[in-house]
């Protein structure tokens, strides 16, 4: 074997090396892709393919996006302990299970896919119990609140308007349906705890709150701030 040669078969190792470090190497496909999704239809727990524009779709999605939301409440709850992170991943966990009952309508669904996907009315009485115990130590709302009382609060108060979203959206799949009334009852709720604990935030870091009050002739704003 000659120099050259063998300084050829070197090289050509040296370059698959290469290619492998930076992961340019033959393997089998991700399963983060399953590329059957591409010609515009989705497919549901019970197996039925339908149009990604489908209402149930709709509603999943913006579920989705509440729970993403509430990723970055957590987030800043967390930073500032103000006792409400433990609470909001647990809510994140609830929608995903939420968001199985809507992927299973119960309408045209039949046997342990539909035990397996029930979404259970206790759900709606824990939210309930922590608006309850929160609400109790807040000042009485006598206005109509600002999404304000820094960054725990105002990311409380926007997870607050999408559940909102989320809530009209799914509404059409319970009244047919084909989605549990847990479902409706638990965004209806969550609506709520999330304004509830965006007020608490707001007071257990001592931020300011902003609210609306009707312009009078002798002010110049109908903007109010208080202190929690």
């Amino acid at each position: 074997m000659t120099d050259k040669t063998l300084l050829g078969r070197v090289l050509v190792s040296d370059a698959v090396d290469q290619r492998t470090l930076v992961g340019c190497q033959r393997r089998t496909k991700s399963s983060v892709y399953t590329r059957t999704g591409d010609k515009g239809t989705s497919s549901l727990y019970n197996g039925e393919r339908r149009p990604k524009y489908d209402d149930t779709f709709h509603a999943l999605g913006t579920v989705d996006e509440l729970n993403s939301s509430i990723g970055i409440a957590h987030h800043y709850c967390k930073e500032t302990g103000n006792g409400l992170d433990s609470k909001l991943v647990e809510i994140q966990c609830k929608l995903i299970e939420l968001m199985s009952n809507i992927a299973t309508p119960r309408n045209s669904t039949d046997g342990n896919r539909l035990d397996h996907t029930v979404f259970n009315q206790e759900n709606v009485r824990i939210l309930e119990s922590w608006i309850d115990e929160m609400d109790a130590n807040l000042p009485p709302l006598k206005h109509f609140i600002l999404p304000s009382g820094g960054e725990s609060a105002i990311f409380l108060h926007q997870a607050r308007s999408i559940c909102r979203r989320a809530e009209r959206v799914v509404s059409p799949l319970v009244e047919s349906g084909a989605a549990d009334s847990e479902v409706g009852q638990y965004l209806n709720r969550l609506s709520d705890f999330f304004f509830v604990a965006a007020r608490h935030a707001a007071k257990f870091e001592g931020k300011v709150e902003n609210y609306y009050e009707q312009r009078r002739k002798d002010k110049s704003s109908n903007l109010v701030t208080r202190e929690l």
